[in-house]
């Protein structure tokens, strides 16, 4: 990786080995990295929604108000650039985006042209451990 002046990257320098796709090599050599891209010229733009925990705590009416327990970060609405295959799904397709989670075309907003997408659910479970604990 080349940095400017100030640290930032400008330019990578990198190899292609289609071998090595997906992690695994015939080979034996351990990948240490792969990476996932966009090509910005060829992205479709999009509107991406990504919801989180509606309350702040897993039991959100124990103990109290659970109107006290609502998120306010329940929803994150970004501007998204996504593979050009995306730009055109019908409405309720569902996929996976790399390492964010799994989302699908909203039913009642999404336009030609204009897509909206929705995450569904995470790839971690953020209250996985505090389920675990009990209550």
């Amino acid at each position: 990786m080349i940095k400017d002046d100030e640290g930032n990257p400008i330019e990578l320098r990198c190899t292609y080995d289609p071998a090595t796709r997906g992690g695994d090599s015939p080979d034996g050599r351990k990948v240490k990295g792969t990476l996932h891209w966009v090509s910005v010229a060829h992205a479709v733009e999009a509107e991406v929604r990504l919801y989180d925990n509606l309350f702040k705590e897993p039991f959100p009416d124990e103990g109290g108000d659970y109107i006290a327990n609502l998120n306010p970060d329940s929803l994150e609405t970004v501007q998204a650039k996504l593979e050009p295959s995306l730009g055109d799904k019908d409405t309720g397709y569902r996929c996976q985006f790399m390492r964010q989670g799994y989302f699908c075309v909203d039913s009642e907003e999404s336009k030609p042209g204009a897509p909206v997408w929705n995450r569904t659910t995470t790839l971690r479970d953020s209250w996985a451990k505090v389920e675990g604990k009990g209550r």
